[in-house]
């Protein structure tokens, strides 16, 4: 069955369309394309249909990446179409729970950082729109590392159970 992902950020023009780009190049990579539907969405409405930030495609490109996804806002039918909820930082939880309808719909939410293996000092994946370069360049980093940890978890959770003799 096909997982469905969904990252969350404040305007999906910088964290949530990076993580959308970054996990389905993974999954790209390991030949798991037909497993898994990928997307991303705003908390709020201020740049739907905009590509990402200049500034994040840029730094996606120079790491191999291409960020090339529509910005859109979630919804509270999102929790119809999607497995998972992924928040980037505990504002964007908070919004992400005032559109739940259900303690299913509530089961869904997570956040990013959770999945971080290599960057326990970071509790969220931090905001760059009003940074510099470093700042990019940090999510791009937190990113990769929470993304890959969200496949590990994601696959291990998902393995077929041996066959009982």
């Amino acid at each position: 069955m096909k997982q469905r992902i969904l990252f969350i950020c404040l305007g999906n023009i910088c964290r949530s369309p990076a993580a959308e780009g970054i996990f389905q190049q993974l999954v790209d990579d390991r030949g798991l394309s037909d497993d898994f539907h990928i997307d991303s969405a705003a908390i709020g409405p201020w740049h739907i249909g905009d590509l990402p930030d200049k500034r994040m495609r840029e730094c996606g490109k120079r790491h191999g990446y291409l960020f090339n996804s529509r910005a859109r806002q979630f919804s509270s039918d999102d929790f119809r179409h999607f497995d998972l909820i992924i928040g980037m930082d505990q504002d964007n939880l908070r919004a992400i729970r005032s559109k739940a309808k259900s303690e299913e719909d509530g089961k869904k939410i997570r956040l990013m950082a959770d999945f971080l293996r290599h960057h326990p000092h970071h509790a969220t994946i931090p905001d760059p729109y009003y940074g510099v370069d470093k700042d990019f360049e940090l999510v791009i980093e937190l990113l990769e590392d929470a993304c890959m940890g969200l496949l590990d978890v994601l696959l291990h959770l998902h393995k077929p159970k041996p066959q009982e003799e």
